[in-house]
């Protein structure tokens, strides 16, 4: 049976609220990088970000009536077979992004991160709508929607040009890429578990629960070959709000996401991401950030990009 086609309203405010959530989401990689430096260890500060998030969603969850009707429909799904386990598995993308960010951003700083990310996410973005893994199905490969995959490319390595010619940041900027490519797929089976129970709310829980048990796997590791952080845990509170940031940015991506299929949520929130993160490096600068009137250029074209993927 076709599914309906989303109305323009419904696309306009998805493109909205997606963009608005990829800000918060260059907000988060500037606090889990900046854990992740405090720390000595980009692991553990995706352990307590992820964890932070899982804690807030076990309480709020089944304190809520939607919550708890949608823990039984995803029961129900799992029995019945029309959700697969294997589509409850996007948390361990989510995980991996959020170790990048303490692991990569003291280094590269949130712009060069992002780029790394946009150009993983683009591409796979696509091939996530080509193949219908979606709540939307598959999507066709249409000129605008390949412009605007290629523009955003175009737009953010123009943003951060300056410094794709250091060889270290290069070699490091391959752990965000792949980060990227695996953010699509999260994003598609995330809206499949949110269709599925009827509460993004329910899709978010089981997000942070699979990543975070996936984190502490690999923590685990780290903890016996490299013995504990070598940091200590900071003082200041707002170097703990990046699993309650993460919450939202996949609470908004489940529930809209029915809307404007993978590539356009991803391309919105690509350019609030850009434009987060230019931001971040004007107002609150690192050592590893120097923006300058071409990144400037560079995040205005993200914008661009969105709206000619964006048009019919």
């Amino acid at each position: 049976m076709a599914r309906p086609t989303p109305s323009a309203t419904h696309r306009l405010t998805g493109v909205v609220l997606a963009t608005a959530s990829g800000v918060a989401v260059a907000v988060q990689s500037r606090i889990n990088g900046e854990l992740g430096v405090r720390l000595a260890d980009g692991i553990a500060a995706a352990v307590v970000s992820f964890g932070g998030g899982l804690l807030v969603l076990l309480v709020l969850v089944p304190a809520t009536p939607r919550g708890r009707r949608g823990l039984a429909a995803l029961r129900r799904a799992l029995a019945a077979g029309t959700l697969r386990p294997w589509q409850c598995l996007g948390g361990v993308c989510g995980a991996f992004l959020v170790a990048t960010q303490g692991l990569t951003i003291g280094t590269l700083g949130v712009a060069v991160f992002t780029v790394a990310v946009v150009a993983g996410q683009s591409g796979s973005s696509l091939a996530v709508d080509r193949a219908g893994i979606g709540p939307t199905g598959r999507q066709p490969l249409t000129a605008r929607r390949l412009a605007g995959a290629a523009l955003t490319v175009v737009a953010v390595v123009l943003a951060v040009g300056d410094r794709l010619g250091d060889p270290e940041a290069l070699a490091l900027a391959l752990l965000p890429l792949l980060a990227g490519v695996a953010i699509a797929w999260q994003q598609a089976v995330n809206g499949l578990v949110g269709r599925a129970t009827g509460s993004p709310l329910t899709a978010t829980l089981v997000n942070f629960t699979v990543g975070t048990l996936a984190l502490l796997v690999v923590f685990a590791v780290d903890l016996a070959v490299r013995g504990l952080p070598a940091g200590s845990p900071p003082a200041e509170p707002w170097l703990y709000l990046g699993g309650l940031i993460g919450i939202v940015f996949i609470a908004v991506a489940a529930a809209i996401v029915r809307f404007t299929g993978v590539l356009l949520l991803g391309l919105a929130s690509i350019a609030g991401q850009v434009v987060g993160a230019v931001l971040l490096d004007l107002v609150l600068p690192t050592a590893a950030s120097h923006p300058d009137a071409t990144t400037l250029l560079g995040a205005a074209l993200t914008l661009i990009a969105v709206l000619v993927a964006a048009r019919r």
